[in-house]
């Protein structure tokens, strides 16, 4: 158990050492060594969110932060987030955030989404994880 979750650690590490490189679920796999359907389960059973999902948060999340706190173009942004085009950028960031790009960043208020999993022992029962509470205080 305790070697699952320094796997999942070390999963969410090389997540957020290369989120704004191309991450592949073989790149993960392959710099942790471990099969990719392990680490889709563990990842999953500890954090309650699939690999895909926790890369898309937080890159949306990272996105939505230099929306409001700089005048980079949304559609450099959107490439830094690993979106193609700027269409499937605005679909998918709307989708968290309920907003597009353009109307968040007028609004001027940035609120993550998704912050870095941070794994510890649970403080309550049936919980896992903790979020970096820090972030959330306004």
């Amino acid at each position: 158990m305790k070697d699952q979750k320094e796997v999942v650690k070390k999963v969410i590490d090389y997540i957020e050492n290369h989120l704004e490189n191309r991450i592949s679920l073989d790149q993960i796999s392959k710099s942790i060594g471990y099969s990719k359907f392990y680490l889709n389960r563990i990842f999953t059973e500890y954090t309650g969110i699939t690999l895909y999902q926790y890369i898309q948060h937080r890159r949306l999340t990272v996105a939505a932060e230099k929306l409001v706190k700089t005048d980079t173009p949304i559609l450099q942004i959107a490439y830094e987030a690993g979106y193609d085009t700027q269409q499937s950028f605005s679909f998918a960031f709307k989708q968290i955030y309920l907003y597009p790009p353009k109307l968040y960043r007028n609004m001027g208020i940035f609120a993550p989404k998704q912050s870095r999993i941070f794994l510890c022992r649970p403080v309550l029962p049936g919980y896992r994880f903790l979020i970096n509470i820090k972030e959330f205080a306004a």
